[in-house]
């Protein structure tokens, strides 16, 4: 298992939440394993469960996601994951330029759970879905507090304001994986 901390952005501090971790669990099955740990949950906004299924929009609120870089190239994928159990994937071919819909073999599954003043959430993510090769990898989270303020977290922030395409934010990296 790999963990970062995420950090929020400076130009718009959280309200409430304190920490935030990302990790890399063990792959099982043919399915990437991702999951987020987020401290201080007292003034979390957390979208309603909707049901699994593929939605626009999902960083309008509270929602965690993973940028996925080949690497060397400029192209990436983003997957969008949110608390309510939809999803999104897009391809880009550059920095916010030829955005598409990526093709998913199977959705996601994504669980959250929340305890006391921690909240826990886990995505698995086919294989099939990523890239192929050695990627650099952006971990990251919108996080809307009750109150409508927001805050953006990330493995690194490169700009004034946020920006999670900024490949200078992807610092982590992700093996190619070994398809069975």
């Amino acid at each position: 298992m790999q963990t970062w901390e995420l950090l929020p952005h400076a130009a718009a501090p959280p309200i409430g939440v304190r920490g935030m971790t990302a990790s890399l669990l063990s792959p099982v099955d043919g399915w990437l394993r991702l999951r987020w740990r987020v401290q201080g949950m007292a003034t979390l906004a957390v979208p309603p469960f909707a049901g699994a299924g593929r939605v626009d929009g999902l960083w309008r609120t509270t929602c965690f996601e993973l940028f996925v870089q080949p690497l060397g190239g400029t192209a990436y994928a983003e997957f969008n994951f949110s608390p309510s159990e939809q999803w999104a994937a897009y391809d880009f071919t550059s920095p916010r330029t030829g955005m598409s819909d990526r093709m998913v073999p199977r959705p996601p599954v994504c669980t959250w759970r929340r305890g006391g003043d921690l909240a826990i959430f886990d995505v698995a993510l086919p294989y099939g879905a990523l890239p192929a090769g050695d990627c650099a990898i952006g971990l990251t989270a919108v996080i809307e507090e009750i109150d409508g303020s927001r805050s953006w977290w990330a493995l690194a922030h490169c700009s004034a304001a946020p920006d999670f395409h900024d490949p200078a934010c992807f610092t982590a990296t992700l093996a190619a994986p070994i398809r069975p």
